[in-house]
């Protein structure tokens, strides 16, 4: 990738496979709590040497762990179907997650992923932990370590910095850029209501689909008929912002914190890059995370993953 010095195929494969979800697959099992935190013998088991892009490690990032997420696609908007326009869609989406005046109510979230990641021929590339900040509307810090692919981003919704798998801080800029802004306009808390922030088309290509777009670039959820939570996301990472791919993200379990669902388990894919297994380790919310502890660039360049 340009700028980022060496970094090798599978490399860029967990970045875009650990992005904070794309949301996908039926909803199997619900976990209630204020705050959500699973215990170490309920992870899945070492398999490797870490969601490209894909739920958010960079998981988003890139395609798997920029938990996103990761997520975000990019399609062309098309007129929504007669039985249910996209909007209508969308609100039964929404309030299925938990309703808007809910998701609004979330100021902040601190999100940790765990993620074993494969290539695109089925091999383990190793196991990804993401922490994903995001303080409404427009403060994200991501923090990754995976094999071939740790790394720190900041982004205030203007500028910030990011330092590189090779430990060096740079500015960001160009593609870097570029996939912050999107990472930020893609995040799930953003995209579920994307009916208020003016910046989304919603339409419906087809039953049961709705198409977020903006700018040129959207993404398709898949709704399930009955209970319409998102079984399925498909879109454009651009986990490397110089080789976008297709990814599509599916959510295998949901659990509920303070009233709103969030996927708890999710398998997520990117053309030519591999697929990820990704479960959430910790999700906080509403926590008074501070902007500038926020932005505090680490001594020893090493990512935060714990408080």
């Amino acid at each position: 990738m340009p700028g980022r010095g060496s970094v090798s195929e599978s490399n860029r494969c967990q970045r875009a496979l650990v992005r904070l979800p794309r949301q996908s697959g039926p909803a199997v099992n619900f976990v209630d709590s204020t705050d959500f935190v699973v215990g170490s013998t309920e992870l899945p088991k070492l398999c490797g040497a870490l969601w490209c892009q894909t739920p958010s490690m960079r998981l988003q990032r890139r395609p798997f762990l920029r938990l996103a997420g990761i997520a975000l696609g990019v399609f062309l908007g098309f007129p929504a179907v007669a039985q249910n326009t996209g909007l209508d869609l969308f609100h039964k989406m929404q309030q299925a997650l938990g309703g808007a005046a809910k998701i609004a109510a979330i100021h902040d979230l601190d999100w940790t992923v765990m993620a074993d990641t494969f290539d695109h021929d089925g091999k383990v590339i190793g196991r990804v932990i993401k922490r994903t900040r995001w303080i409404r509307p427009n403060y994200l810090r991501l923090d990754q370590i995976g094999p071939g692919d740790t790394y720190v981003l900041y982004f205030d919704g203007t500028g910030g910095w990011e330092i590189l798998p090779d430990k060096r801080m740079l500015a960001l800029a160009g593609g870097e850029l570029e996939f912050a802004r999107g990472y930020l306009s893609g995040f799930l808390l953003n995209q579920w209501l994307a009916d208020r922030s003016g910046g989304f088309v919603i339409t419906s290509p087809s039953p049961n689909v709705v198409r977020l777009s903006a700018n040129g670039k959207g993404t398709d959820i898949t709704l399930d008929p009955v209970s319409y939570l998102p079984v399925k996301t498909v879109g454009i990472s651009l986990a490397d912002p110089s080789r976008p791919a297709t990814s599509e993200g599916d959510t295998l379990e949901w659990m509920r914190v303070q009233g709103v669902s969030f996927p708890a388990h999710l398998r997520n894919s990117s053309s030519g890059d591999g697929s990820a297994d990704i479960r959430t380790e910790k999700l906080l919310l509403n926590s008074a995370l501070n902007p500038q502890v926020l932005a505090i660039k680490p001594a020893d360049l090493k990512p935060v993953v714990a408080p």
